[in-house]
């Protein structure tokens, strides 16, 4: 058990992803793959700690050359791996893509028969720390399997407890080959809303989760059940956020489209260090994110890519330091 406190604390999905070095070929014609970290929660502690973030990622991995490159490349980038554990019979995740830019990037994924980052139990929280964090980033896959269900519900429910009025986002991350019931995720998902206070999900992901696409709809909804600040991320007609003061919509910032992949990650990275600032302005908190996504996605890798203060500085046209 730990007396420090971290900036971000993300929790779930981690793998090892393979990118094509040829853009725009199909994966029986691909000859070479770039190899980088992945796994969205994963990501998104790799973009804040990138901000200057103290971040830390909660998840498992194999027993195998993967998960050593994973915990490597995790202090590499400046996370603490501490709570990077291991499993001693599954295997780290691999996942391929394709590139089609400007929006057709195909994943396929490496889990069975299950991903050990869904074997992660209770026994493998730090609850002292999770409560401390000032920030803690909780994803839907984490949710479709036990026992990290239940570990996952467990963390927030061990945010409620805590008395500093720290932050609790849930991005709903909602992949539909790791559920057999669309139901069921939604289910879990509202469950999990109930205990954070940002939601933070594409217009497939709040449909899942509270059955509407509509982003005005669907925002109003994600508040209703509790959480304070609700994001709908758009794609190319930008983001909208709903918050009981009102709603901002942004256009995207356009930016010639490599790889749109780490995009949300990158967004939810640089919105994980915005709401830490605690500017009380929700446009320019939308205004970095959306900068940070449009940057990423205009690079081949993710994890290796993710932006500086300096660049999103030079990109949005202000200062963003805390």
């Amino acid at each position: 058990m730990t007396t420090e406190t971290f900036d971000v604390i993300t929790m779930g999905r981690v793998g090892v992803d393979l990118y094509p070095e040829q853009i725009g070929v199909t994966l029986p014609r691909v000859k070479t793959f770039a190899k980088s970290l992945g796994g969205s929660p994963t990501n998104v502690a790799v973009a804040a700690a990138r901000l200057g973030a103290r971040a830390a990622v909660i998840t498992k991995v194999g027993d195998d050359p993967f998960g050593t490159y994973v915990r490597e490349a995790l202090t590499g980038f400046g996370v603490d791996a501490r709570w990077v554990s291991m499993d001693l019979v599954l295997r780290t995740p691999l996942a391929f893509c394709e590139i089609h830019p400007p929006d057709y990037f195909p994943l396929l994924f490496y889990r069975e028969p299950k991903a050990p980052d869904l074997n992660l139990a209770r026994s493998d929280l730090d609850l002292e720390a999770i409560r401390r964090a000032r920030l803690l980033w909780t994803t839907g896959t984490g949710l479709s399997d036990e026992p990290s269900r239940s570990a996952t519900l467990m963390a927030l429910e061990a945010r409620v407890e805590t008395l500093h009025g720290g932050i609790t986002v849930h991005d709903l991350d909602h992949r539909e080959a790791f559920w057999s019931d669309r139901e069921e995720a939604g289910r879990w998902a509202r469950e999990a809303l109930a205990y954070a206070t940002v939601a933070v999900g594409n217009e497939d992901e709040v449909e899942m989760a509270v059955g509407t696409r509509d982003p005005h709809e669907a925002s109003q909804a994600l508040l209703d059940l509790g959480v304070g600040l609700a994001v709908v991320k758009r794609g190319p007609n930008g983001v909208l956020a709903r918050t009981h003061a009102g709603v901002v919509e942004l256009e995207p910032v356009r930016l010639e489209v490599r790889n749109g992949l780490g995009a949300g990650d990158a967004f939810g990275g640089a919105l994980a260090y915005a709401l830490l600032a605690d500017w009380g302005d929700t446009e320019r908190t939308l205004r970095l994110a959306n900068a940070a996504g449009a940057l990423v996605a205009s690079r081949l890798a993710c994890a290796d890519d993710m932006p500086t203060l300096s660049e999103l500085e030079s990109l949005v046209g202000q200062e963003v330091r805390r």
